[in-house]
């Protein structure tokens, strides 16, 4: 895991998974590590040969290790939420 620096400060763990031959998910984990409500993705998008075979798949340690930080702030700038944010309507009681 690499971490990465926010505009804001806040000091994120950087990860990759879901590993596919065009693709793999970047997981951005926030600090306080009780939830991943905080963590935000983005999707690395691979255009070499891989990308053109339907049974190769990216390694995750290679598409980490080959991450500049620009890149990184890039995906970050994108990124959005793993989870969705709470309602903002009122919850309903049921009749059960």
């Amino acid at each position: 895991m690499r971490r990465f620096r926010s505009p804001d400060g806040i000091i994120w763990g950087v990860d990759v998974t879901l590993p596919g031959s065009s693709n793999a998910m970047v997981l951005f984990r926030h600090p306080n590590g009780q939830s991943a409500r905080l963590d935000r993705y983005n999707w690395f998008l691979n255009n070499g040969p891989e990308a053109r075979s339907v049974t190769a798949h990216l390694s995750p340690k290679h598409v980490l290790d080959s991450l500049t930080e620009p890149d990184i702030a890039r995906l970050f700038r994108r990124s959005m939420a793993v989870s969705r944010p709470d309602s903002l309507l009122p919850a309903q009681a049921s009749d059960g």
